[in-house]
């Protein structure tokens, strides 16, 4: 089953079983909530879809972004990403990851999967992978 993975340093900590999830996260400074919608493939993430609530530090809205339903939307071009490296500290607070369960999406904090965010490990990847249940 391909799923998303979760971990660091090519240790598999958690596996989450969607072939497509969204990456949220509240902005440290501004406080404002960004939305990246991945789908999974054998390579890696397509990034597809992105939404943020407003601008701020280091968060410029693209060019072709459209506003509606209170964020603006647009679509990256970015190829292909074997793994994505995420900062985790308590202070910046940690990321939610959204997707289908029994036809209702729900969002989650990567907490539940692989702790809280501590100062030991500040970091965590996550990458498309095959698993196969016990």
């Amino acid at each position: 089953m391909l799923g998303l993975c979760l971990g660091l340093a090519g240790s598999l900590w958690a596996f989450v079983p969607t072939d497509n999830f969204t990456l949220a996260w509240q902005h440290t400074i501004e406080k404002i909530r960004w939305e990246e919608d991945y789908r999974i493939l054998p390579k890696g993430l397509v990034l597809t879809k992105a939404r943020v609530k407003g601008t701020g530090a280091g968060m410029e809205i693209p060019d072709n972004a459209v506003f509606s339903d209170g964020s603006w939307h647009y679509q990256p071009t970015l190829p292909i990403i074997p793994k994505l490296r995420l900062g985790r500290t308590p202070e910046a607070g940690d990321y939610d990851i959204c997707f289908d369960q029994a036809g209702q999406v729900k969002c989650q904090a990567m907490a539940l999967w692989v702790g809280i965010p501590d100062k030991q490990t500040a970091a965590v990847e996550i990458w498309g992978c095959e698993h196969t249940p016990l």
